[in-house]
């Protein structure tokens, strides 16, 4: 280290126990530190890794091994600190040692050379003492840092910081955010037969001339903008442009407005499989209570199991309540980590465990979606070979940890579902999951939590009944169990003061819950009494209340009942199911509208244009509906604002950024991750391509993104800073839905977007414990089909026996029929007819999705 200068003064007052800080610097003297009582927690201190730091009756300490060689081998601090050559500043803090130690406090430079402003050497003791610098900057500094250098020491000890302030300088200049260029496009690529629009920011109000341009510089295509006016979640003067009638496939595209040109991009069909695998790989990346393998993810993303019970870890594998709350422990070990932190929350596992099973789900009621890339061996997980397609594998690790959260029979509230699961403080940055030493705690059932166990648990016996009959049964009694817990609780809630170590996830109203988790019973079982609680449900034909203007959450849940009773054969009569469609398609027309509107085509108008704390998630949710209203009804207008929706997340918005690590020239990479956390420590990685960054919030509740983006314009409320909590986080809840959307999209992509070339007639008569289908297959394409193959999977329990007229085989609930030597060649017009016997275990539903030699055909109910 050098020392670019010396201290100037330095003085220190011992005091007893409740030191007072000293007074606020005075108005015209700017506060460098943020969050320097540590009131919002630890946000943006961090810690080295073998020192993890949490806050601890209004202080922040850490605990420091023993036997460290060099202060420098355990630092607390805090980066980003903007220091001006000549000018004085004033550094003091409070600080205490369990264990007398000596520790070396600098600012200094952020990066290697770690040129030092200030170097002091400090004493350190049980007793709090108030310690004050002074110093003179001799450069100018844009992110220097304070670092505290606690270790050295031959014994452990716990040091603690608190009131802490670096005051001094003059005011930075008002924060303004790297926009690039004022061309915005969808950084990754657009469909061959999709929407193409991008969005041109310029106070011209004429309008401007554009090109599309080759990767070479060829001109393609050309025109002028349409000047759109002042976009209101921006405030930004915007222009629109739209070259959808290019379809010459190709990469490197860019465009350029008055002399301004794009960030490149792709056109094709084939662009968005990548995002499907890796936003799907998030999950696995997070999981809790395994190793995560290097072969499946790579080296860097390679860490050891978390909360497994070695040291200092503490294992969720025996975890017991809150003080006062519950006499018992529970094995709640699995499941996913929700969110930059540690903690394991049933209301947004529950949500995000719907909606990967929902992607699967799709693929047996949707003929343009395809269950190949979601099937065993095609995603990075480790159940590979094991005949279950790898995103119900996935699910399935969440779903085993909701139903070990169920509160024991013979306990009080036994079948309810605890809230959440999390460090009893919080942790500092970074901290690796196997590296975190606080204790672990259930918190109180809530009703919420217990109703997101009866829908997921309920969809997941109806999904794992073909491929794991037991845990399909363990599933439904976990259900059932719960949905008569709830009714008995039905208003027990979170309390929102509970947000020590972990979020509140608080939610006041429940009616959503018992809508969603009724429909998915229903669907599961077939039983009238659900079916008559989702009909006398408040919220049923209130679109607006099932989806909400704003969005799906994890707080608005309702939709997902509806999507799946729209969608999923069931006994609703034919009127119930048209009024279920209907609040879809109402949805959708309205987030349709809105993305037509937008100046950048996002579908989400949130009430008074307020972007809430995970903005992007509320867009990628809007755009599942959109997805649905679109396979329900073929309407291209929904199928364009899905797009239109993931140009948004990937650059095509008012700050030129792609929200999903990996993706487009301009993508976030800083997310906050307690692991994924390179912005502090360089030997630790990025966070994994694919992850969805929350995105704009304009309630900056975090204190980094307080102290740069006050007064901002809704969506400019975002900051790519690991720090930034409130505007940057990654969850799970965020990540299911853009997976859902990814999948969508890839199935627009390529072969799978073609008109239908065939028609099946399927008919199914039944008897006693068994049926006898007949099959029609009919080429309505202009090329013969030769030989022919027809697969489809059955989504119930049905065994098939006796074929004729073509070679039928089943493996697990998939069946494909091949041509008989007599039969091999389908000729343009042509039929093919077979058919066969079964046997089948519970309800059973016919096939809708067939495929002739890969590719969708069209079906044609029976007469």
């Amino acid at each position: 280290m050098t020392t670019a200068c010396v201290l100037a003064a330095a003085s220190v007052s011992p005091a007893a126990a409740g030191v007072p800080a000293d007074p606020p610097p005075a108005a015209d003297v700017p506060e460098l530190v943020v969050n320097g009582d540590f009131s919002a927690g630890t946000a943006p201190w961090w810690s080295t890794a073998n020192s993890p730091a949490a806050v601890v009756d209004g202080r922040l300490c850490a605990d420091v091994p023993a036997g460290t060689a060099n202060a420098w081998d355990a630092i607390i601090g805090q980066n980003d600190l903007a220091l001006t050559a000549g000018e004085t500043y004033v550094l003091a803090y409070t600080a205490t040692s369990t264990v007398p130690t000596t520790i070396r406090t600098n600012v200094q430079m952020a990066t290697d050379p770690w040129t030092t402003e200030l170097g002091t050497v400090q004493h350190v003791t049980e007793t709090p003492e108030r310690v004050t610098q002074t110093f003179t900057a001799g450069a100018d500094h844009d992110a220097a840092q304070v670092a505290f250098q606690i270790g050295g020491n031959a014994q452990a000890l716990t040091f603690c910081l608190d009131d802490v302030s670096l005051a001094g300088g003059t005011p930075p200049p008002p924060y303004e955010p790297d926009t690039g260029s004022p061309v915005r496009v969808n950084q990754v690529g657009y469909l061959t037969n999709g929407p193409k629009s991008g969005t041109f920011v310029t106070d011209a109000t004429e309008p401007q001339p554009w090109t599309l341009n080759a990767a070479d510089g060829t001109r393609v295509a050309g025109g002028t903008t349409v000047p759109a006016g002042l976009d209101a979640s921006s405030g930004q003067r915007t222009h629109t442009f739209d070259f959808g009638a290019v379809t010459a496939p190709g990469t490197g595209y860019t465009v350029t407005v008055a002399g301004q040109r794009s960030e490149p991009f792709a056109i094709g069909d084939d662009l968005y499989g990548s995002l499907r695998t890796d936003a799907l790989a998030y999950f696995y990346h997070n999981r809790s209570g395994i190793e995560i393998d290097a072969d499946l993810v790579g080296e860097k993303y390679a860490r050891p199991a978390g909360h497994v019970n070695a040291g200092p870890n503490q294992g969720d594998n025996d975890v017991p309540c809150q003080p006062g709350v519950c006499d018992y422990r529970l094995d709640a070990a699995g499941g996913w980590y929700d969110a930059g932190d540690h903690g394991k929350y049933v209301v947004n596992g529950g949500i995000s465990a719907a909606q990967l099973m929902s992607s699967f789900e799709r693929t047996l009621y949707e003929e343009n979606a395809d269950a190949s890339p979601l099937g065993d061996g095609r995603l990075r997980v480790p159940e590979h070979g094991n005949a279950t397609p790898d995103i119900l594998d996935e699910a399935r690790w969440e779903l085993d940890f909701l139903m070990r959260m169920q509160v024991p029979a013979g306990q009080p509230l036994a079948g309810m579902a605890h809230h959440k699961l999390h460090d009893k403080a919080w942790t500092g940055l970074p901290t690796r999951p196997d590296r975190d030493p606080q204790p672990r705690e259930l918190h109180p059932p809530t009703t919420a939590a217990t109703l997101n166990l009866a829908a997921t648990a309920a969809q997941c016996a109806r999904l794992f009944q073909v491929y794991d009959t037991a845990f399909a049964d363990r599933c439904r009694t976990a259900a059932r169990t719960a949905w008569a817990a709830a009714k008995a609780h039905p208003a027990v809630l979170a309390d929102p003061a509970d947000g020590t170590g972990g979020g509140t996830y608080a939610d006041d109203d429940v009616r959503d819950e018992f809508y969603w988790a009724a429909a998915e019973l229903f669907l599961t079982t077939g039983e009238d009494g659900y079916r008559q609680e989702v009909l006398r449900s408040p919220l049923q034909g209130v679109t607006d209340a099932v989806f909400p203007r704003a969005g799906l959450s994890w707080g608005s849940t309702a939709g997902l009942g509806a999507l799946d009773l729209a969608t999923v054969p069931s006994k609703l009569t034919a009127a119930e199911l048209t009024a279920v469609r209907a609040m879809v398609t109402g949805a959708a027309d309205g987030y349709a509208a809105d993305s037509a509107k937008a100046a950048y085509g996002v579908p989400y108008a949130p009430d008074g244009g307020h972007y809430t704390w995970g903005s992007n998630s509320q867009v990628a949710n809007n755009m599942v509906v959109l997805g649905t209203a679109h396979d329900l009804t073929g309407r291209t207008v929904y199928r364009n604002a899905v797009l239109r929706g993931l140009d948004y997340l990937l650059g095509r918005n008012p700050l030129n950024q792609s929200y999903v690590t990996g993706y487009g020239e301009r993508d976030s990479h800083n997310q906050h991750h307690r692991f994924w956390a390179h912005q502090l420590d360089p030997a630790l990685p990025n966070p994994a391509p694919g992850s969805l960054a929350g995105g704009p919030n304009a309630g900056i509740e975090d204190p980094v993104a307080q102290a740069k983006l006050k007064g901002c314009a809704p969506a400019m409320c975002y900051l790519d800073d690991i720090e930034s909590w409130s505007t940057n986080e990654v969850t799970i809840n965020w990540n299911a839905p853009l997976a859902w959307a990814a999948s969508y999209v890839d199935d627009l992509g390529g072969a799978r977007a073609a008109d239908p070339a065939c028609e099946v007639t399927y008919t199914s008569v039944r008897w006693g414990g068994g049926f006898t289908t007949q099959a029609v297959v009919k080429n309505t394409g202009t090329a013969t089909v030769k030989p022919w193959t027809l697969d489809w999977t059955f989504a119930d329990r049905q065994k098939v026996a006796d074929p004729w007229g073509a070679d039928v085989e089943q493996t697990g609930p998939r069946v494909t029929a091949k041509a008989l030597s007599w039969n091999t060649t389908l000729a343009p017009g042509a039929t093919v007819r077979f058919g066969f016997n079964g046997q089948s275990t519970g309800p059973v539903t016919d096939p809708r999705v067939f495929r002739l030699n890969g590719k969708p055909c069209t079906t044609i109910p029976p007469r």
